[in-house]
Protein backbone atom coordinates (compact mmCIF):
# COMPACT_ATOMS: atom_id res chain seq x y z
CA UNK A 1 0.00 0.00 0.00
CA UNK A 2 1.36 3.40 -1.03
CA UNK A 3 1.69 5.84 1.86
CA UNK A 4 1.56 9.63 1.72
CA UNK A 5 1.74 12.52 4.14
CA UNK A 6 -0.92 14.52 2.26
CA UNK A 7 -3.46 13.34 -0.31
CA UNK A 8 -5.67 15.78 -2.18
CA UNK A 9 -8.92 14.55 -3.74
CA UNK A 10 -9.69 16.80 -6.71
CA UNK A 11 -7.30 18.68 -8.98
CA UNK A 12 -9.06 22.01 -9.53
CA UNK A 13 -7.42 25.31 -8.59
CA UNK A 14 -7.85 24.58 -4.89
CA UNK A 15 -6.67 21.00 -5.12
CA UNK A 16 -3.62 21.37 -7.31
CA UNK A 17 -2.45 24.50 -5.45
CA UNK A 18 -2.85 22.65 -2.13
CA UNK A 19 -0.81 19.75 -3.50
CA UNK A 20 1.96 22.01 -4.81
CA UNK A 21 2.21 23.97 -1.56
CA UNK A 22 2.24 20.77 0.48
CA UNK A 23 5.05 19.38 -1.69
CA UNK A 24 6.98 22.64 -1.37
CA UNK A 25 6.75 22.29 2.41
CA UNK A 26 8.30 18.84 2.33
CA UNK A 27 5.25 16.57 2.47
CA UNK A 28 5.09 13.41 0.38
CA UNK A 29 2.03 14.35 -1.63
CA UNK A 30 -0.52 12.65 -3.87
CA UNK A 31 -3.46 14.00 -5.85
CA UNK A 32 -6.46 12.02 -7.07
CA UNK A 33 -8.50 13.09 -10.11
CA UNK A 34 -11.32 11.07 -11.64
CA UNK A 35 -11.16 12.79 -15.04
CA UNK A 36 -8.34 12.19 -17.56
CA UNK A 37 -7.16 15.81 -17.38
CA UNK A 38 -6.16 17.81 -14.33
CA UNK A 39 -7.49 21.27 -13.50
CA UNK A 40 -11.06 20.60 -12.40
CA UNK A 41 -14.06 22.65 -13.51
CA UNK A 42 -12.11 25.91 -13.78
CA UNK A 43 -9.55 24.78 -16.33
CA UNK A 44 -11.69 22.27 -18.25
CA UNK A 45 -15.28 23.53 -18.34
CA UNK A 46 -15.30 26.81 -16.41
CA UNK A 47 -13.07 29.84 -16.03
CA UNK A 48 -10.51 29.20 -18.76
CA UNK A 49 -12.70 27.96 -21.66
CA UNK A 50 -15.38 30.56 -21.00
CA UNK A 51 -12.81 33.36 -21.09
CA UNK A 52 -11.39 31.96 -24.34
CA UNK A 53 -14.86 32.13 -25.92
CA UNK A 54 -15.53 35.54 -24.41
CA UNK A 55 -12.34 36.86 -26.01
CA UNK A 56 -13.15 35.29 -29.39
CA UNK A 57 -16.67 36.73 -29.38
CA UNK A 58 -15.39 40.14 -28.29
CA UNK A 59 -12.95 40.23 -31.21
CA UNK A 60 -15.83 39.43 -33.57
CA UNK A 61 -18.02 42.09 -31.97
CA UNK A 62 -15.35 44.72 -32.47
CA UNK A 63 -14.63 43.63 -36.03
CA UNK A 64 -18.32 43.75 -36.94
CA UNK A 65 -19.39 46.92 -35.18
CA UNK A 66 -16.37 49.01 -34.16
CA UNK A 67 -13.42 48.58 -36.55
CA UNK A 68 -14.77 51.16 -39.00
CA UNK A 69 -14.75 53.77 -36.22
CA UNK A 70 -11.02 53.12 -35.81
CA UNK A 71 -10.38 53.52 -39.52
CA UNK A 72 -10.12 49.80 -40.17
CA UNK A 73 -12.20 48.77 -43.17
CA UNK A 74 -12.71 45.04 -43.68
CA UNK A 75 -15.15 42.79 -45.47
CA UNK A 76 -18.16 41.70 -43.44
CA UNK A 77 -16.72 39.33 -40.80
CA UNK A 78 -18.24 35.89 -40.37
CA UNK A 79 -18.29 33.55 -37.39
CA UNK A 80 -16.62 30.15 -37.58
CA UNK A 81 -18.01 28.69 -34.36
CA UNK A 82 -16.18 25.39 -34.83
CA UNK A 83 -12.88 27.27 -35.09
CA UNK A 84 -13.70 29.26 -31.94
CA UNK A 85 -14.44 26.01 -30.09
CA UNK A 86 -11.22 24.49 -31.48
CA UNK A 87 -9.19 27.46 -30.22
CA UNK A 88 -10.92 27.24 -26.84
CA UNK A 89 -10.07 23.54 -26.63
CA UNK A 90 -6.45 24.32 -27.49
CA UNK A 91 -6.24 26.87 -24.67
CA UNK A 92 -7.71 24.30 -22.26
CA UNK A 93 -5.28 21.59 -23.40
CA UNK A 94 -2.27 23.86 -23.05
CA UNK A 95 -3.37 24.95 -19.58
CA UNK A 96 -4.10 21.46 -18.26
CA UNK A 97 -0.77 20.20 -19.59
CA UNK A 98 0.81 22.99 -17.57
CA UNK A 99 -0.69 21.43 -14.42
CA UNK A 100 0.81 18.06 -15.38
CA UNK A 101 4.20 19.77 -15.64
CA UNK A 102 3.78 21.30 -12.19
CA UNK A 103 2.88 17.91 -10.70
CA UNK A 104 6.06 16.39 -12.16
CA UNK A 105 8.18 19.38 -11.13
CA UNK A 106 7.02 19.10 -7.52
CA UNK A 107 7.24 15.27 -7.44
CA UNK A 108 3.52 14.87 -6.72
CA UNK A 109 2.08 11.41 -7.40
CA UNK A 110 -1.03 11.61 -9.59
CA UNK A 111 -3.74 8.95 -9.40
CA UNK A 112 -6.38 8.90 -12.14
CA UNK A 113 -9.63 7.53 -10.79
CA UNK A 114 -12.46 8.13 -8.33
CA UNK A 115 -11.17 8.72 -4.81
CA UNK A 116 -13.36 7.51 -1.96
CA UNK A 117 -12.72 7.01 1.73
CA UNK A 118 -12.43 3.51 3.15
CA UNK A 119 -11.58 5.01 6.55
CA UNK A 120 -10.23 8.27 7.90
CA UNK A 121 -6.73 7.37 6.70
CA UNK A 122 -7.31 5.03 3.76
CA UNK A 123 -8.54 6.11 0.33
CA UNK A 124 -9.65 3.81 -2.46
CA UNK A 125 -8.85 4.88 -6.03
CA UNK A 126 -11.21 3.26 -8.54
CA UNK A 127 -9.88 3.56 -12.07
CA UNK A 128 -11.88 3.82 -15.27
CA UNK A 129 -11.15 0.20 -16.17
CA UNK A 130 -12.75 -0.95 -12.92
CA UNK A 131 -9.51 -1.83 -11.14
CA UNK A 132 -8.72 -0.18 -7.83
CA UNK A 133 -6.03 0.34 -5.25
CA UNK A 134 -5.95 1.67 -1.71
CA UNK A 135 -3.52 4.28 -0.48
CA UNK A 136 -2.79 5.38 3.06
CA UNK A 137 -2.62 9.06 3.92
CA UNK A 138 -1.81 10.84 7.16
CA UNK A 139 -3.79 13.91 6.04
CA UNK A 140 -6.42 14.30 3.34
CA UNK A 141 -7.71 17.48 1.71
CA UNK A 142 -11.13 17.27 0.04
CA UNK A 143 -11.18 19.55 -3.00
CA UNK A 144 -13.90 18.05 -5.16
CA UNK A 145 -15.51 21.34 -6.17
CA UNK A 146 -19.04 21.82 -7.45
CA UNK A 147 -21.42 20.96 -10.27
CA UNK A 148 -24.12 23.08 -11.98
CA UNK A 149 -27.40 23.21 -10.07
CA UNK A 150 -30.80 22.93 -11.65
CA UNK A 151 -34.43 23.28 -10.64
CA UNK A 152 -36.34 20.14 -9.61
CA UNK A 153 -38.84 20.37 -12.47
CA UNK A 154 -36.24 20.86 -15.21
CA UNK A 155 -35.03 17.91 -17.26
CA UNK A 156 -31.52 18.76 -18.41
CA UNK A 157 -31.25 16.87 -21.70
CA UNK A 158 -27.85 18.53 -22.35
CA UNK A 159 -28.86 19.08 -25.98
CA UNK A 160 -31.39 21.93 -25.96
CA UNK A 161 -31.81 22.35 -22.21
CA UNK A 162 -28.23 22.82 -21.16
CA UNK A 163 -25.81 23.87 -18.42
CA UNK A 164 -22.66 25.95 -18.73
CA UNK A 165 -20.70 22.79 -19.61
CA UNK A 166 -22.69 22.16 -22.80
CA UNK A 167 -22.82 25.87 -23.64
CA UNK A 168 -19.06 25.78 -24.14
CA UNK A 169 -19.36 23.22 -26.95
CA UNK A 170 -22.42 24.07 -29.03
CA UNK A 171 -22.35 23.08 -32.69
CA UNK A 172 -24.41 26.07 -33.78
CA UNK A 173 -25.15 29.63 -32.70
CA UNK A 174 -28.57 29.73 -31.01
CA UNK A 175 -31.24 31.81 -32.68
CA UNK A 176 -32.77 32.60 -29.29
CA UNK A 177 -30.96 31.62 -26.10
CA UNK A 178 -33.08 31.85 -22.97
CA UNK A 179 -30.88 32.09 -19.88
CA UNK A 180 -32.46 31.11 -16.57
CA UNK A 181 -30.48 33.01 -13.95
CA UNK A 182 -28.92 36.48 -14.02
CA UNK A 183 -25.72 35.61 -12.18
CA UNK A 184 -22.12 35.62 -13.36
CA UNK A 185 -22.12 32.44 -15.45
CA UNK A 186 -25.39 33.15 -17.24
CA UNK A 187 -24.40 36.70 -18.13
CA UNK A 188 -20.94 35.70 -19.35
CA UNK A 189 -22.15 32.89 -21.61
CA UNK A 190 -25.15 34.96 -22.63
CA UNK A 191 -22.70 37.68 -23.72
CA UNK A 192 -20.74 35.19 -25.84
CA UNK A 193 -23.75 34.21 -27.93
CA UNK A 194 -25.25 37.71 -27.96
CA UNK A 195 -22.09 38.94 -29.69
CA UNK A 196 -22.21 36.06 -32.15
CA UNK A 197 -25.73 36.97 -33.22
CA UNK A 198 -28.13 35.22 -30.86
CA UNK A 199 -31.15 36.85 -29.33
CA UNK A 200 -30.59 36.46 -25.57
CA UNK A 201 -33.27 36.74 -22.89
CA UNK A 202 -32.29 36.51 -19.22
CA UNK A 203 -35.01 35.36 -16.82
CA UNK A 204 -34.10 36.13 -13.20
CA UNK A 205 -36.04 35.37 -10.01
CA UNK A 206 -34.54 38.31 -8.11
CA UNK A 207 -35.26 41.96 -8.87
CA UNK A 208 -31.72 42.57 -10.14
CA UNK A 209 -28.86 40.80 -11.89
CA UNK A 210 -25.57 39.85 -10.14
CA UNK A 211 -27.45 40.15 -6.82
CA UNK A 212 -24.38 39.49 -4.66
CA UNK A 213 -22.50 42.54 -5.90
CA UNK A 214 -22.94 46.23 -5.12
CA UNK A 215 -26.32 47.47 -6.34
CA UNK A 216 -24.80 50.25 -8.43
CA UNK A 217 -22.85 47.66 -10.45
CA UNK A 218 -26.00 45.65 -11.04
CA UNK A 219 -27.86 48.69 -12.41
CA UNK A 220 -25.00 49.79 -14.63
CA UNK A 221 -24.31 46.32 -16.03
CA UNK A 222 -27.96 45.79 -16.86
CA UNK A 223 -28.05 49.17 -18.62
CA UNK A 224 -24.93 48.36 -20.65
CA UNK A 225 -26.03 44.84 -21.57
CA UNK A 226 -29.49 46.07 -22.55
CA UNK A 227 -27.80 48.62 -24.82
CA UNK A 228 -25.89 45.71 -26.37
CA UNK A 229 -29.18 43.94 -27.08
CA UNK A 230 -29.67 41.58 -24.15
CA UNK A 231 -33.22 41.37 -22.78
CA UNK A 232 -34.10 41.01 -19.11
CA UNK A 233 -37.14 39.63 -17.30
CA UNK A 234 -36.53 40.32 -13.61
CA UNK A 235 -38.64 39.29 -10.61
CA UNK A 236 -39.78 36.39 -12.75
CA UNK A 237 -40.10 32.86 -11.34
CA UNK A 238 -39.69 29.97 -13.78
CA UNK A 239 -42.22 27.16 -13.23
CA UNK A 240 -41.72 24.87 -16.23
CA UNK A 241 -39.30 24.15 -19.08
CA UNK A 242 -40.56 21.96 -21.92
CA UNK A 243 -38.84 20.84 -25.09
CA UNK A 244 -40.66 20.15 -28.32
CA UNK A 245 -38.23 19.13 -31.03
CA UNK A 246 -35.81 21.96 -31.60
CA UNK A 247 -37.87 24.42 -29.58
CA UNK A 248 -37.90 24.94 -25.82
CA UNK A 249 -40.63 26.80 -23.95
CA UNK A 250 -40.03 28.41 -20.57
CA UNK A 251 -43.11 29.14 -18.48
CA UNK A 252 -42.84 31.63 -15.62
CA UNK A 253 -44.74 34.11 -13.45
CA UNK A 254 -43.77 37.77 -13.49
CA UNK A 255 -43.88 40.16 -10.54
CA UNK A 256 -47.56 40.88 -11.23
CA UNK A 257 -48.37 37.18 -10.86
CA UNK A 258 -49.13 36.84 -14.57
CA UNK A 259 -48.04 33.78 -16.52
CA UNK A 260 -45.47 34.57 -19.20
CA UNK A 261 -43.79 32.35 -21.78
CA UNK A 262 -40.45 32.50 -23.55
CA UNK A 263 -39.57 30.31 -26.51
CA UNK A 264 -36.07 29.64 -27.74
CA UNK A 265 -34.07 26.97 -29.50
CA UNK A 266 -31.77 26.64 -26.47
CA UNK A 267 -32.26 27.20 -22.75
CA UNK A 268 -29.23 27.69 -20.51
CA UNK A 269 -29.97 26.78 -16.90
CA UNK A 270 -27.66 28.92 -14.80
CA UNK A 271 -29.11 28.95 -11.30
CA UNK A 272 -25.91 28.39 -9.34
CA UNK A 273 -23.77 25.43 -8.42
CA UNK A 274 -23.90 22.71 -5.76
CA UNK A 275 -21.04 21.16 -3.77
CA UNK A 276 -19.92 17.89 -5.31
CA UNK A 277 -19.46 15.07 -2.80
CA UNK A 278 -20.93 12.19 -4.82
CA UNK A 279 -19.05 8.92 -4.40
CA UNK A 280 -16.61 10.28 -1.80
CA UNK A 281 -17.66 7.78 0.88
CA UNK A 282 -17.64 10.47 3.54
CA UNK A 283 -19.74 8.28 5.83
CA UNK A 284 -16.92 5.72 6.01
CA UNK A 285 -14.55 8.40 7.27
CA UNK A 286 -17.19 9.96 9.52
CA UNK A 287 -17.05 13.37 7.81
CA UNK A 288 -20.14 15.51 8.40
CA UNK A 289 -22.06 17.67 5.92
CA UNK A 290 -24.13 20.77 6.71
CA UNK A 291 -27.77 21.34 5.81
CA UNK A 292 -26.81 22.50 2.30
CA UNK A 293 -24.71 19.45 1.51
CA UNK A 294 -21.38 21.21 2.06
CA UNK A 295 -18.53 19.65 4.01
CA UNK A 296 -18.53 21.19 7.49
CA UNK A 297 -15.25 22.78 8.55
CA UNK A 298 -13.90 24.96 11.34
CA UNK A 299 -11.94 28.20 10.91
CA UNK A 300 -8.86 26.16 9.96
CA UNK A 301 -10.85 24.29 7.28
CA UNK A 302 -10.59 21.12 9.35
CA UNK A 303 -13.57 18.77 9.29
CA UNK A 304 -14.94 17.00 12.35
CA UNK A 305 -12.37 14.28 11.57
CA UNK A 306 -9.08 15.81 12.71
CA UNK A 307 -6.84 14.64 9.86
CA UNK A 308 -9.28 15.52 7.06
CA UNK A 309 -9.64 19.05 5.67
CA UNK A 310 -11.81 20.54 2.93
CA UNK A 311 -11.46 23.58 0.66
CA UNK A 312 -13.09 25.42 -2.23
CA UNK A 313 -16.59 25.01 -3.62
CA UNK A 314 -17.28 21.95 -1.49
CA UNK A 315 -17.36 24.07 1.69
CA UNK A 316 -19.15 27.27 2.67
CA UNK A 317 -18.34 30.59 1.05
CA UNK A 318 -18.09 32.01 -2.43
CA UNK A 319 -17.53 29.48 -5.21
CA UNK A 320 -14.47 31.15 -6.72
CA UNK A 321 -11.27 29.60 -8.05
CA UNK A 322 -9.03 32.15 -6.32
CA UNK A 323 -10.82 31.59 -3.00
CA UNK A 324 -10.09 27.86 -3.35
CA UNK A 325 -6.44 28.56 -4.13
CA UNK A 326 -6.03 30.64 -0.99
CA UNK A 327 -7.66 27.89 1.07
CA UNK A 328 -5.44 25.20 -0.45
CA UNK A 329 -2.35 27.19 0.50
CA UNK A 330 -3.73 27.86 3.98
CA UNK A 331 -4.35 24.16 4.77
CA UNK A 332 -0.91 23.08 3.54
CA UNK A 333 0.75 25.74 5.69
CA UNK A 334 -1.35 24.83 8.74
CA UNK A 335 -0.22 21.21 8.36
CA UNK A 336 3.37 22.49 8.31
CA UNK A 337 2.84 24.30 11.63
CA UNK A 338 2.55 27.78 10.18
CA UNK A 339 -0.14 30.32 11.07
CA UNK A 340 -1.61 31.62 7.80
CA UNK A 341 -4.89 33.50 7.52
CA UNK A 342 -7.47 34.47 4.90
CA UNK A 343 -9.51 37.65 5.00
CA UNK A 344 -12.66 36.45 3.26
CA UNK A 345 -13.95 40.01 3.02
CA UNK A 346 -11.13 40.69 0.58
CA UNK A 347 -11.79 37.91 -1.91
CA UNK A 348 -12.73 39.82 -5.09
CA UNK A 349 -15.62 38.93 -7.36
CA UNK A 350 -15.49 39.44 -11.11
CA UNK A 351 -17.91 39.24 -14.05
CA UNK A 352 -16.12 38.87 -17.39
CA UNK A 353 -18.67 40.60 -19.58
CA UNK A 354 -17.50 43.65 -21.50
CA UNK A 355 -17.16 45.97 -19.81
CA UNK A 356 -15.92 43.82 -16.95
CA UNK A 357 -17.38 44.11 -13.47
CA UNK A 358 -15.41 43.66 -10.26
CA UNK A 359 -15.81 44.31 -6.57
CA UNK A 360 -14.16 43.62 -3.24
CA UNK A 361 -14.94 44.50 0.35
CA UNK A 362 -18.26 45.75 1.63
CA UNK A 363 -21.09 46.77 -0.65
CA UNK A 364 -23.08 49.90 0.07
CA UNK A 365 -26.08 47.71 0.91
CA UNK A 366 -24.08 45.75 3.49
CA UNK A 367 -22.78 48.89 5.19
CA UNK A 368 -26.29 50.32 5.43
CA UNK A 369 -27.50 47.09 6.98
CA UNK A 370 -24.61 47.11 9.46
CA UNK A 371 -25.21 50.75 10.37
CA UNK A 372 -21.70 51.86 9.40
CA UNK A 373 -21.24 55.54 8.57
CA UNK A 374 -19.51 55.81 5.20
CA UNK A 375 -18.76 58.14 2.32
CA UNK A 376 -18.61 57.37 -1.39
CA UNK A 377 -16.35 58.51 -4.20
CA UNK A 378 -17.30 57.93 -7.84
CA UNK A 379 -15.62 58.56 -11.16
CA UNK A 380 -17.02 57.73 -14.63
CA UNK A 381 -14.82 55.95 -17.16
CA UNK A 382 -16.03 58.34 -19.90
CA UNK A 383 -14.03 61.14 -18.27
CA UNK A 384 -10.73 59.30 -18.84
CA UNK A 385 -8.51 60.07 -21.81
CA UNK A 386 -7.48 56.38 -21.97
CA UNK A 387 -11.11 55.27 -22.13
CA UNK A 388 -11.93 57.70 -24.90
CA UNK A 389 -8.84 56.59 -26.83
CA UNK A 390 -9.88 52.93 -26.70
CA UNK A 391 -13.60 53.56 -27.04
CA UNK A 392 -14.36 51.91 -23.69
CA UNK A 393 -16.31 54.66 -21.99
CA UNK A 394 -18.99 52.67 -20.16
CA UNK A 395 -18.80 52.24 -16.41
CA UNK A 396 -17.30 53.85 -13.33
CA UNK A 397 -15.16 53.30 -10.24
CA UNK A 398 -16.78 53.53 -6.81
CA UNK A 399 -14.78 53.67 -3.60
CA UNK A 400 -16.50 53.46 -0.22
CA UNK A 401 -14.58 54.73 2.81
CA UNK A 402 -15.27 55.02 6.51
CA UNK A 403 -16.76 58.45 7.21
CA UNK A 404 -14.50 59.14 10.20
CA UNK A 405 -11.25 57.26 9.52
CA UNK A 406 -11.24 57.39 5.70
CA UNK A 407 -10.28 53.67 5.63
CA UNK A 408 -11.35 52.04 2.36
CA UNK A 409 -14.21 49.63 3.07
CA UNK A 410 -15.35 48.74 -0.44
CA UNK A 411 -14.01 48.97 -3.97
CA UNK A 412 -16.40 48.44 -6.89
CA UNK A 413 -16.01 49.07 -10.59
CA UNK A 414 -17.40 48.39 -14.03
CA UNK A 415 -15.21 49.20 -16.99
CA UNK A 416 -12.37 48.08 -19.21
CA UNK A 417 -9.95 45.75 -17.37
CA UNK A 418 -11.87 45.93 -14.11
CA UNK A 419 -10.88 42.31 -13.46
CA UNK A 420 -7.25 43.37 -13.28
CA UNK A 421 -7.75 46.73 -11.60
CA UNK A 422 -9.70 45.28 -8.67
CA UNK A 423 -6.36 43.99 -7.34
CA UNK A 424 -5.48 47.59 -6.51
CA UNK A 425 -8.45 47.67 -4.18
CA UNK A 426 -7.52 44.32 -2.63
CA UNK A 427 -3.98 45.47 -1.87
CA UNK A 428 -5.14 48.82 -0.51
CA UNK A 429 -7.63 47.14 1.82
CA UNK A 430 -5.17 44.44 2.92
CA UNK A 431 -2.94 47.26 4.17
CA UNK A 432 -5.97 49.14 5.53
CA UNK A 433 -5.26 52.11 3.31
CA UNK A 434 -7.34 55.27 3.39
CA UNK A 435 -8.96 56.83 0.35
CA UNK A 436 -6.39 59.60 0.70
CA UNK A 437 -3.56 57.03 0.51
CA UNK A 438 -4.83 55.94 -2.89
CA UNK A 439 -5.51 59.52 -3.98
CA UNK A 440 -1.93 60.58 -3.18
CA UNK A 441 -0.39 57.60 -5.02
CA UNK A 442 0.80 58.42 -8.52
CA UNK A 443 -1.07 56.62 -11.29
CA UNK A 444 0.43 56.51 -14.79
CA UNK A 445 -1.23 58.58 -17.48
CA UNK A 446 -3.09 57.70 -19.61
CA UNK A 447 -4.44 54.52 -17.98
CA UNK A 448 -7.75 53.07 -16.87
CA UNK A 449 -6.27 52.98 -13.35
CA UNK A 450 -6.49 56.76 -13.16
CA UNK A 451 -10.20 56.30 -12.54
CA UNK A 452 -9.26 54.63 -9.25
CA UNK A 453 -7.22 57.65 -8.17
CA UNK A 454 -10.01 60.02 -9.22
CA UNK A 455 -12.66 58.03 -7.32
CA UNK A 456 -10.41 58.11 -4.24
CA UNK A 457 -10.00 61.87 -4.62
CA UNK A 458 -13.77 62.16 -4.81
CA UNK A 459 -14.15 60.10 -1.64
CA UNK A 460 -11.74 62.34 0.28
CA UNK A 461 -13.78 65.47 -0.28
CA UNK A 462 -15.42 65.76 -3.68
CA UNK A 463 -12.26 67.07 -5.30
CA UNK A 464 -11.65 64.82 -8.28
CA UNK A 465 -9.58 66.66 -10.88
CA UNK A 466 -11.17 65.59 -14.13
CA UNK A 467 -14.86 65.93 -13.22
Amino acid sequence: MSQFDVTVIGSGPGGYVAAIRAAQLGFKTAIIEKYPTLGGTCLNVGCIPSKALLDSSEHFEKAKHEFADYGIIINEPKVDLAKMIERKNGVVEQTTKGINFLMDKNKITVFEGLGSFESATQIKVTKNDGSSEIIDSKYTIIATGSKPSSLPFINLDKERIITSTEALNLKEIPKHLVVIGGGVIGLELGSVYLRLGSQVTVVEFMDKIIPGMDGSLSKELQKVLRKQGMKFELSTAVSAVERNGDSVKVTAKNKKGEEVNFEGDYVLVSVGRRPYTDGLGLEKAGVELDERGRVKTNDHLQTNVSNIYAIGDVIKGAMLAHKAEEEGTLVAEILAGQKPHINYNLIPGVVYTWPEVAGVGKTEEQLKEEGVAYKVGNFPMRALGRSRASGDTDGFVKIIADEKTDEVLGFHMIGARAADLVAEGVIAMEFRASAEDIARSSHAHPTYAEAVKEAALDATGKRSIHM
